[in-house]
C-alpha cells in the first residue's frame, strides 16, 4: 500500500494537500528553465495543488499580475498525479498529462518545453 494510503487511513483525512509535499513542489521548482527571476507561490487545494507566478512575459496579463501556472492533483483512486495546464483564452483547466510519482510531475513542469505553463 503507497503511503498517501496510509495516511489516509491512519488519519482518516485526504492524503493531500499536505504541508511537506507543498514544500517539495516549492524546492524543485526553483529548478525551472523558465522565468528563473519570477518567485512562483504553491498553495494547498482541495486534492492537489495550485502553482501561480507573476506573468513577466506580459503574454497572459499585460500588466504582469499573478496568474496560474499549473494545477497538480492527486488522483487518491488511482494513486496517480494528473497535472493541469491552464488554457488562459478559455479560462479552463485543461489535464495535460498523469504520473505516479510528484517528482515526475514537477519534471515536466520544470521542463515546459512547449511553454504551456510558464507563459
Amino acid at each position: 500500500m503507497n503511503a498517501a494510503v496510509l495516511r489516509k487511513l491512519d488519519t482518516g483525512r485526504p492524503a493531500h494537500p499536505n504541508d511537506l509535499d507543498r514544500k517539495r513542489i516549492e524546492r524543485a521548482i526553483r529548478s525551472r528553465q523558465r522565468y528563473r527571476y519570477v518567485s512562483p507561490d504553491v498553495t494547498a487545494v482541495t486534492g492537489g495543488y495550485l502553482v501561480v507566478s507573476p506573468c513577466c512575459s506580459r503574454n497572459i496579463d499585460t500588466e504582469g499580475g499573478v496568474i496560474d501556472v499549473a494545477l497538480l492533483h492527486h488522483d487518491a483512486a488511482s494513486a496517480m498525479w494528473q497535472l493541469f495546464r491552464k488554457d488562459h483564452n478559455r479560462g479552463v483547466w485543461e489535464l495535460h498529462s498523469s504520473h505516479p510519482r510528484l517528482g515526475s510531475v514537477t519534471d515536466v513542469l520544470n521542463a515546459d518545453p512547449e511553454r504551456v505553463f510558464w507563459q
